[in-house]
């Protein structure tokens, strides 16, 4: 969300923004709205002095006895109290009108990131590791996770129809192990704390973090009303949601294990075999609340605890700054982690990792004081840290066996049972 003061104070840098979005200019139109919004909220104030004028003369008028005087003072102050109703009424409609226009504008992007139109003008940023080689033509994770008789697409169709899975023994054992390695790795070296959030969230959560109302078709809603959360970023940037911080309080390091929930509007053709893309998926998020000054190095800082995931798993991967045309509505500025997939031969996005300024604060109303100096908002990042499901993926196609089998990772042992070896057998 925008402060339309700003706007109206930065009207070319605000288009500029947008311009390099691929958006046309649109200040004028939003400064033209607030124009006709502020100039209704003169004329009621000006009504609301004649009212109050008018009721004190009513005064004058009963002590001088003058009935006739007061009885017209009366029906003025009558009459523009019904005025000062319907302008307030219209008060309201021009607010949220505003309001409207303003919570369907992307975020603008900072200055180093790249222009382009979609992924293929993203940038890489470095790469990690060196894709494994094999003597035998690599199958991918639905290949893999059928033949072993523990990942069940047919039965999740039947239960629930197309883009669910059934996990079975090993591998549902695999995704666990896999979480709580993350979750272990986030808030023992990494500085996060662990929370266990609300799936459900109120029209206001969705909101804040900018999922409403512009992607409401990207998500799932009950029939009393809740939303199911597309990432625990929903819920965990909303605990500070309407709170004015302490700046001795950030950054606040935030980190849950959640699942997932997402409509997947306008994949069809996506990705429609095996895990890459489904309705529900389960993600290690992170989160975190900031001063501005804080904001950019805890972006690189949050990216790094990503990336640390994978370099513990030995599976490599890529960096990638998104271009202005790929990033999210509400970020400013994104990191893609991409893992590679020995299975597709390509590398394919695990974690994306952005910085959103103050446009979701905004949106909820968070803010922080420094001393005493003025409120300000705080600034919201996140990041999968990472998604659980294709971080399974990885682990199956990069440590695949000749013989249909997957090693286990060496970090991942403990949390399997001792486990080193998965196979046909299981």
């Amino acid at each position: 969300m925008f402060d339309i003061k700003w706007i109206r104070e930065n009207p070319e840098a605000f288009d500029a923004g947008l311009k390099r979005r691929g958006l046309s200019a649109i200040s004028a139109e939003l400064i033209a709205t607030d124009e006709k919004r502020r100039a209704h909220v003169t004329m009621l104030q000006e009504m609301q002095s004649c009212r109050n004028a008018a009721s004190k003369e009513i005064g004058k008028a009963m002590d001088a006895k003058d009935i006739v005087l007061a009885d017209k003072l009366k029906a003025e102050v009558a009459t523009l109290k019904d005025k000062l109703q319907a302008g307030e009424e219209e008060e309201r409609q021009l607010n949220a009108a505003l309001a409207e226009k303003l919570s369907g504008i992307p975020n603008l992007p900072l200055i180093d990131v790249p222009e382009g139109v979609d992924e293929n003008d993203n940038v890489e940023v470095r790469k990690w590791g060196d894709p494994p080689k094999f003597d035998f033509a690599p199958k991918q994770h639905f290949e893999i996770g059928e033949a072993m008789g523990l990942m069940d697409f047919e039965t999740a169709a039947k239960i629930s129809g197309a883009r669910f899975v059934v996990l079975k023994g090993a591998l549902s054992r695999l995704e666990r192990a896999i979480a709580s390695f993350m979750l272990d790795l986030h808030t023992s070296e990494n500085g996060y704390t662990e929370y266990l959030p609300p799936f459900l969230v109120r029209d206001e959560a969705a909101y804040g973090t900018g999922n409403l109302p512009k992607f409401a078709e990207d998500l799932f809603q009950t029939t009393n009303g809740f939303w199911l959360i597309p990432t625990a970023e929903v819920s965990l940037t909303n605990m500070v949601r309407e709170e004015v911080l302490a700046a001795d309080q950030l950054p606040m390091r935030c980190t849950a294990w959640t699942p997932c929930f997402r409509s997947e509007a306008g994949s069809a053709g996506k990705d429609t075999r095996g895990m890459i893309r489904q309705h529900q998926f389960s993600k290690v998020e992170l989160v975190s609340i900031t001063t501005p000054e804080q904001a950019l190095e805890e972006h690189e800082r949050m990216t790094a605890s990503a990336e640390k995931v994978l370099q513990r798993l030995e599976i490599p991967y890529r960096t990638m700054l998104l271009c202005t045309g790929d990033m999210g509505f509400a970020s400013r500025k994104t990191y893609d982690i991409e893992a590679w997939l020995p299975g597709q031969g390509t590398y394919r996005e695990i974690s994306s990792c952005s910085v959103c300024g103050d446009f979701q604060a905004r949106r909820m109303n968070a803010r922080y004081r420094a001393g005493d100096k003025d409120l300000r908002y705080v600034h919201t990042l996140n990041g999968s840290g990472l998604a659980v499901g294709r971080t399974m993926v990885a682990v199956l196609e990069n440590y695949q066996q000749a013989d249909g089998s997957v090693v286990i990772p060496q970090l991942l042992r403990p949390y399997m049972g001792g486990v080193e070896v998965i196979g046909l057998q299981e």
